[in-house]
């Protein structure tokens, strides 16, 4: 059990290290986050060949084209994740917002102030790149944080964590404030999750198995990222072309990825002008079609959905379809399969688009617009730690605010109950 030994140690580490980072100054953490970013591309020659690496592994244990998707990185993917970066150092620092305020009958003066967390675990699978934007936001958000990437991206993992980390001490942040753990044991996890002595919260980011998994198991309080079964639901008044458009968006785009449509519901009075011509080019990016009886009778590749299907996070190229009566029917479909993360309406009736948005409870509703939007990036937030899809504390894109805590600061001159 030698990764016990490895999480004690950097356990340990962290804490001390979170203390320096609670009070180290704006300008020494924005420092650090560029030279993180141009260190990235400075080094990106290393990262892709310890890319390769885990690809080719990935590639021999037969894993699926979705998550080869997410964890290949390329010139394009490592600059976008540098800009992340900057995009974090070009954002408000949180620590220290005074977000209430009173003065009492009695003279005191209490102010509500946003700190840091403390020290963040981060458990995740298949993508390295989480691996900059979780360090990125802890880091500006001045919090210590341990990374537990998955074994598929171990390579990738250790060659951005240990350049990062470098670069953010050469512009003054403390050492060990960016860990990874190295061991690809999966006992590591459960360990992991009783680490309350060092970790003051675990964010989880992966499938629905990796997500049970943590939030039945920890007694570190969780931060629930939750699975993206996204619906598009297509009304009776909708602009069939946008529809369309939005559709082909949300499915064929990145379907690999949590905000990706899952199911497509459509209203009978349209779907039979609707859904064979979209379905020809769903079919014809590679996306299988697995949809309700009335669905089947409009296109002949088309094969049956199962109940099972209605509550799957496919991350990959399979959409069910169900034909909808009307929005009564859509909205209790996205109640009872939905996973609260991100749902979709395309329509010109205004109330019904006001209805949709006040009833579905998700973390983000959209009116005429894809739910491939649900990202810290496209929200303005630099980057994002996961979509939180419960209803404590954080909600949708978890940002910086989201990343801090709150204390009470009290100055008196001598009062006493």
């Amino acid at each position: 059990m030698e990764y016990l030994a490895e999480l004690q140690a950097k356990g340990e580490r962290a804490k001390q290290a979170a203390r320096q980072l609670a009070n180290l100054g704006t300008d020494v953490k924005n420092r650090a986050l560029y030279k993180m970013a141009e260190a990235l591309e400075t080094e990106k020659e290393a990262i892709l060949a310890a890319n390769a690496i885990d690809l080719a592994a990935g590639k021999a244990k037969g894993l699926s084209k979705a998550l080869i998707d997410r964890l290949l990185l390329n010139e394009t993917r490592i600059a976008g994740m540098a800009e992340g970066l900057r995009q974090i150092a070009q954002l408000p620092d949180p620590v220290g917002e005074v977000i209430w305020g009173t003065r009492r009958p009695n003279g005191l003066e209490i102010r509500r102030v946003r700190v840091p967390l403390g020290v963040i675990g981060i458990i995740y699978e298949a993508r390295p790149n989480v691996t900059v934007d979780a360090a990125g936001l802890c880091l500006k958000a001045g919090n210590a944080v341990i990374l537990r990437g998955g074994s598929e991206a171990i390579n990738s993992n250790l060659c951005i964590s240990r350049i990062i980390a470098t670069a953010a001490v050469q512009a003054g942040v403390p050492e060990n404030a960016i860990q990874l753990i190295e061991t690809t044991d999966r006992q590591a996890v459960n360990a992991m999750l009783k680490m309350n002595r060092y970790l003051d919260v675990i964010i989880p980011r992966g499938g629905a198995g990796l997500i049970k998994t943590v939030v039945e198991n920890s007694t570190v309080p969780v931060i629930e990222t939750g699975t993206g079964v996204c619906h598009t639901y297509v009304d009776a008044s909708a602009d069939l072309a946008m529809a369309q458009a939005i559709a082909i968006n949300a499915k064929v785009s990145r379907p690999g990825v949590c905000n990706a449509m899952e199911t497509l519901l459509v209203h009978r009075a349209v779907a039979q002008e609707f859904l064979p011509p979209l379905l020809d080019k769903l079919i014809e990016a590679g996306v299988e079609i697995r949809g309700c009886e009335e669905t089947m009778k409009l296109h002949p590749a088309v094969k049956p959905a199962t109940e099972a299907d209605w509550a799957e996070e496919y991350l990959d190229l399979i959409l069910a379809v169900r034909v909808v009566a009307n929005i009564d029917e859509a909205l209790d479909h996205i109640a009872r399969y939905g996973t609260h993360h991100s749902e979709a309406i395309v329509t010109k009736d205004y109330n019904n688009a006001r209805r949709f948005q006040q009833e579905v409870d998700a973390a983000a509703v959209y009116v005429n617009a894809s739910t491939r939007f649900t990202d810290g990036f496209e929200f303005g937030f630099g980057a994002e730690i996961g979509i939180s899809t419960q209803k404590l504390h954080a909600r949708g894109p978890m940002g910086l605010s989201e990343l801090t805590s709150i204390k009470y600061v009290i100055n008196g001159n001598g009062q006493i109950r």
